[in-house]
Parts: C-alpha cells; sequence; structure tokens
C-alpha cells in the first residue's frame, strides 16, 4: 500500500478537494494523508465562502505528515494565495516522488480564483517540480494567453516547451460528442485518450478525481502515460455509477461503488 499526500481545497459537500482526493486514493487501495489549503463553504450548488488556511496552520500541517510518512506521490490543487504556495514549494521541493498538480485558476464560468502574483509564482517556482499538469482548456489557453480559437495541439506543446513538464489537457469543456483528454510528454510523446460523453448532471470533483487518481498510480510505479489511461477508465467507470446519484440539488458527485 502506498501512501499518497493530497493538498487542496476542503470541500463540505465532499464532492471534490481533498474529500474526493482521499475517496479516490481509497477506492484505488491505498491511503490518502491530506493538508487542506482552504476551507470552503461549499455544495452541489456552488461555493458561497472561501477562508484560506493561515501559513502558520499550512506549514505546520505540511511538516506534521512529511515528518512521519513515507509519502510515495503528491498531488496538488486549489493554492489560494501567493504565501501559500511559497510554502508548498519549500515542502515539495525537498521530496523526490511524483508531483501532479491540478491548477485550480479559473471557476467554472471563467472567474479568476488565483491572483496574478500567485499565478506568476505558480508557474515560475511549482511548475518545475511538477510531473504532471492538468489544465482545462480554458485553463491551458489561459496559461499560453492564447484565445479560445487556438488549436489545442499549438497549445499542449507550448506549455510542454514552455515549462518542461508533461500537461494533460482535459476535454471536458469542449463540445463534443466524446470525451477527449490529450497527454502532451516532456519527450514530445503525445497520447489521446477518447471515450462516449455520458450524459449526467453529476460531474462534481471530476478534476480531483482525475489528478489524484493519476497521482496514486504514479506512487505504484506506472509510468505517465498508463497512469493517466487508468484514470481516464476509473473516471468513466465513476461517473456512470453516479450519473443517477440524487445527492444534493445541483451538479452531484462522481461514485465509485
Amino acid at each position: 500500500m502506498k501512501i499518497v499526500l493530497t493538498i487542496a481545497g476542503s470541500d463540505t459537500g465532499a464532492g471534490a478537494g481533498i474529500q474526493q482526493d482521499l475517496k479516490t486514493i481509497t477506492a484505488l487501495g491505498h491511503y490518502a494523508v491530506t493538508v487542506p489549503t482552504a476551507l470552503t463553504a461549499q455544495n452541489t450548488t456552488g461555493i458561497s465562502r472561501v477562508m484560506s488556511v493561515p501559513e502558520d496552520m499550512l506549514k505546520a500541517q505540511l511538516d506534521a505528515v512529511l515528518d512521519d510518512f513515507d509519502v510515495a506521490a503528491v498531488k496538488i490543487g486549489m493554492i489560494p494565495e501567493a504565501q501559500s504556495a511559497r510554502i508548498i514549494v519549500a515542502a515539495v521541493s525537498g521530496l523526490n516522488v511524483p508531483v501532479v498538480l491540478d491548477p485550480v485558476m479559473l471557476s467554472t464560468s471563467g472567474t479568476r480564483l488565483m491572483s496574478d502574483e500567485c499565478v506568476d509564482y505558480v508557474k515560475k517556482e511549482l511548475f518545475p517540480l511538477c510531473t504532471l499538469i492538468t489544465p482545462n482548456i480554458p485553463e491551458a489557453l489561459f496559461l499560453v494567453g492564447n484565445d479560445s480559437d487556438c488549436d489545442l495541439d499549438v497549445t499542449g506543446h507550448l506549455l510542454v516547451s514552455r515549462y518542461g513538464t508533461a500537461f494533460l489537457i482535459k476535454g471536458g469543456h469542449a463540445e463534443e460528442a466524446a470525451m477527449r483528454d490529450v497527454l502532451y510528454c516532456a519527450d514530445g510523446q503525445r497520447y489521446e485518450y477518447c471515450s462516449p460523453r455520458i450524459k449526467t448532471s453529476n460531474l462534481h470533483g471530476t478534476g480531483c478525481t482525475l489528478s489524484s487518481a493519476v497521482a496514486t498510480y504514479l506512487a505504484e510505479g506506472k509510468p505517465l502515460h498508463e497512469a493517466v489511461e487508468g484514470t481516464k477508465r476509473l473516471i468513466d467507470d465513476a461517473i456512470e455509477k453516479g450519473r443517477h446519484l440524487n445527492v444534493g440539488k445541483g451538479n452531484g458527485p462522481l461514485w465509485f461503488y
């Protein structure tokens, strides 16, 4: 059994954030340790309030985990501010394990969730420490400064060349009959993963599930493209199992059982 660390926001509705990461890692048969970066007042209909974890508490949590647990991989999600990012970078830079970053920079409606200072710091200092970065299409376009008409392959290869690490661009925002995610590796390899789009209103936490599952498969020692392939199968199955769940009044969660 591997130990996987998730550093992310907390979701009171438990469909995303560290709660969903914990469920994903557990469903794959491994042990999750969790460090929340922010507390949210959140349910299936949206987020009403966010409070960053104080800097000294964030550092204390990371110290407590890393002093005791033999962490085999790290998943990073919501980073609320630049100082939080600095603390995370200081902790992660001392580890020699796979790191997967879900760059939560834009809300579903397109609202910026990170300040310019935090974005700049994360790109400069955290991106180089990552094994994989998993933006959705709007986030990928935002990172390269392009408009929505930019070719996705151009964007993917530009991100790899600019930051020197692998990017998985998630295709959920595309208006296509199939779900198409594309992995752009640092060595120039490109892998495409397609599956039928499942009709459902329960998709909350899909990005969290993806990034924590990839981190878990990497902890097992799987090559990156195989880790993504296994993750896609897991997500398709979790979407199918959760499509008829009646949990909350809005965008419900995925389900593993």
